[in-house]
């Protein structure tokens, strides 16, 4: 009898802490149950500790209330230029209603999977390919709008959505990469042009500068150039006018001046005259009028240096004037020297050159007589 008694109390005993744990339900942060009761929707747990009915109230689901992420397959799709292109898709969302995401669709997942893709394939069918590559942004956003209004009455809210990949044919993306290839090299062909362009202009411009610069330059050398030679000529000129030089110092000056003569480049033949004392005399008379009229006098201050002058002047003149006789006897020397030998050698039946073709050769020109 009390083996009896001692196992009914442990049935009991049992029995209430099977109940006991069935009446109490801990819910974790982020998780919702939804209770039902003899079958019907009760209410929702919310996360902490909980009290149920004892084999009244069952839990029928657990609803995960965080943003979940989902990955779908790439789905073949044709663009509005009738090419095919694959597509991936990455979805976000998250449950704001237990309730409605357990009893007003079976499966949401899938539902969305395949609301995504049909909406994705009514998108993609009215853009082309160049457009569907370049217009994420504004898929996305449609894909977003459309999946939003629909999942609302679901309890699910569809948070954001990512085009992940689209990929073309093989044959589609090489004649992409030929034309960007192309397009690279015509830019390239063009900056490279370009570059060519302004180097030419800017070497052009800078010539043109340099030209002109030196130009100016030239011109300031020649302005400064003349200028001094007018200043030098200014000064000697009133330098004279000041010394008031005679008639020797002249005629000195002239004898200096004829060496310089002689030593020019273009100077093949300079004709001596044969009478130089007579030239001499004949320039020193022209000089005399020209010192005539300047007044033939020293300036009292140069007194001195004009009387050393005027008789440096006067030994070169006799100098001059002894070379001069030398020149002459030797010009009439050769003279007879060449005229006898020419008759002597001249063959017969050839008429003999006249002494004066020789002798002119020594004669004054017309220029020195005068």
């Amino acid at each position: 009898m009390e083996t009896i008694i001692g196992v009914l109390i442990g049935a009991i005993a049992l029995i209430v802490v099977v109940t006991l744990a069935s009446a109490l339900k801990i819910v974790p942060q982020q998780r919702e149950y939804i209770v039902e009761r003899l079958g019907r929707y009760h209410r929702t747990l919310t996360p902490g500790l909980n009290l149920l009915v004892p084999f009244i109230d069952q839990v029928r689901t657990k609803v995960d209330v965080r943003e979940q992420v989902v990955s779908f397959p790439p789905q073949g799709m044709i663009t509005s230029d009738n090419l095919s292109v694959s597509i991936d898709t990455v979805l976000y969302f998250k449950v704001v209603n237990s309730s409605d995401a357990t009893y007003q669709i079976a499966n949401f997942l899938q539902a969305i999977e395949q609301l995504t893709v049909t909406t994705l394939r009514n998108v993609i069918g009215s853009f082309d390919l160049e457009r569907a590559l370049t217009s994420r942004e504004e898929i996305n956003r449609h894909l977003s709008g459309v999946l939003d209004e629909t999942t609302g009455r679901w309890g699910i809210k569809v948070t954001r959505v990512e085009i992940k990949a689209i990929e073309p044919p093989s044959s589609i993306r090489d004649s992409m990469e030929k034309q960007m290839r192309a397009e690279r090299d015509r830019r390239a062909a063009i900056l490279n042009a370009e570059g060519h362009k302004q180097s030419a202009i800017l070497t052009a411009e800078g010539d043109k500068q340099a030209a002109i610069l030196k130009a100016d330059g030239n011109r300031q050398s020649r302005i400064l150039e003349a200028e001094g030679q007018a200043k030098a000529i200014r000064t000697v000129f009133d330098a004279i006018h000041t010394a008031n030089p005679s008639q020797k110092v002249l005629a000195y000056q002239y004898l200096q001046a004829l060496p310089q003569i002689a030593q020019g480049s273009a100077n093949k033949v300079w004709v001596v005259p044969a009478e130089l004392t007579k030239a001499l005399e004949g320039l020193g008379g022209a000089l005399g009028g020209l010192a005539g009229t300047a007044n033939d006098v020293p300036a009292p201050a140069a007194a001195g240096v004009a009387i050393e002058v005027e008789e440096e002047a006067a030994r070169a003149a006799e100098e001059a004037a002894a070379a001069a006789r030398e020149v002459a006897d030797a010009a009439r020397a050769a003279e007879a020297e060449v005229s006898a030998p020419v008759d002597a050698d001249v063959p017969k039946g050839l008429p003999a050159s006249p002494p004066s073709a020789i002798s002119g050769l020594y004669e004054p020109s017309r220029t020195d007589k005068a």
